[in-house]
């Protein structure tokens, strides 16, 4: 449990075809570090889970990107599957609200194929991320550098690589909400 991050809500954009243990690995983390995890999507209802290939659970969706601020949370955490953020990042409501977290300079968390909406977004321009190692191009072609190692943390932006490195990525990611929670209540 942190302290800092009662009462505090962190969003967590996906739609169908996300890689489930980057939803619910996440999930788990900030809801054990005493925060309230929402789930935004691109339409009302269910998005259907994957296990990489193979169908997985189906997940309620708390809200839409037409209704959600990023200023009503504390951060943001991106799961990837190759389908969820290729969808994601096509949606222009999608797309603004990422932006609107990075402009508001909190933290978005990308893992795997995630970061597929960072690029989509511009928002990584002078950074340095990770990923899925196919992203690769597309990091370096929108101007960040790309390096392969378990979490990368770079002004606001913590990415990792596939669900092996979700140890470091969920407690890098909770950090990173803790201290912007900390930083809200002080000013």
């Amino acid at each position: 449990m942190n302290p800092a991050l009662n009462g505090k809500r962190v969003a967590f954009l996906a739609t169908d075809g996300l890689e489930q243990i980057e939803l619910t690995r996440p999930w788990k983390d900030v809801e054990a570090a005493g925060a309230t995890p929402e789930l935004i999507s691109l339409e009302q209802g269910e998005i259907q889970g994957f296990h990489h290939f193979e169908q997985g659970d189906r997940f309620s969706v708390d809200t839409t990107v037409d209704a959600a601020q990023a200023k009503d949370y504390v951060g943001l955490v991106l799961p990837g599957g190759v389908h969820n953020p290729d969808a994601l990042r096509t949606n222009e409501a999608a797309v603004e609200l990422i932006k609107d977290f990075v402009i508001q300079n909190k933290p978005v968390a990308a893992i795997c194929h995630g970061p597929w909406t960072l690029v989509e977004a511009d928002v990584i321009r002078g950074k340095t991320l990770t990923s899925w190692p196919s992203l690769q191009t597309d990091i370096e072609n929108a101007g960040a550098t790309w390096v392969d190692q378990p979490v990368c943390v770079d002004a606001g932006l913590i990415t990792s690589r596939n669900p092996d490195d979700l140890d470091a990525f969920c407690a890098s990611a909770v950090a990173a909400f803790a201290d912007w929670a900390r930083k809200e209540q002080a000013a």
